[in-house]
C-alpha cells in the first residue's frame, strides 16, 4: 500500500477553479494508476477521474467531462485534479486513491484501489 495525502481543496464561487494534488508515499507509485472520487453529504462515494500508471490513458465521469483534468508526475509522486467551470452539485470531500500495481482497467470502480487518502473538501456556492 502507499500513503496519500490531498490538498487543494477549499470554498469557491461556482465557475471558480481549483488544484486538487495527492502526494503519495512509497516506492511503488508509478506502477498504480490512480484515481479521483468524491463523496457529497448524504450521498454514496462516486468517481470522478482516473489515470493510469504511465499517465497515457485517462477517463473520466461523465459529470465531469471537459470540466476536469486528472494528471501525474511519477519523479514527484503525486497525482493533479484541475477543477474548472465548478458547480455547486460538485460540493464533496474529495480523495485520491491508488490502485492495485499494475492493474490498468476497470478503474472506475473503487474495489480496484488499495490505498485511499482521507480526502479534502471542496465547496461551492452558487
Amino acid at each position: 500500500q502507499v500513503q496519500l495525502v490531498e490538498s487543494g481543496g477549499g470554498l469557491v464561487q461556482a465557475g471558480d477553479s481549483l488544484r486538487l494534488s495527492c502526494a503519495a508515499s512509497g516506492r511503488t507509485f508509478s506502477s498504480r494508476a490512480m484515481g479521483w472520487f468524491r463523496q457529497a453529504p448524504g450521498k454514496e462515494r462516486e468517481f470522478v477521474a482516473a489515470i493510469t500508471w504511465g499517465g497515457k490513458s485517462t477517463n473520466y465521469a461523465d459529470s465531469v467531462k471537459g470540466r476536469f483534468t486528472i494528471s501525474r508526475d511519477n519523479g514527484k509522486n503525486t497525482v493533479y485534479l484541475q477543477v474548472n467551470s465548478l458547480k455547486p452539485e460538485d460540493t464533496a470531500v474529495y480523495s485520491c486513491a491508488a490502485a492495485r500495481p499494475w492493474v490498468q482497467s476497470g478503474l472506475g470502480l473503487a474495489s480496484k484501489y488499495d490505498s485511499w487518502g482521507p480526502g479534502t473538501q471542496v465547496t461551492v456556492s452558487s
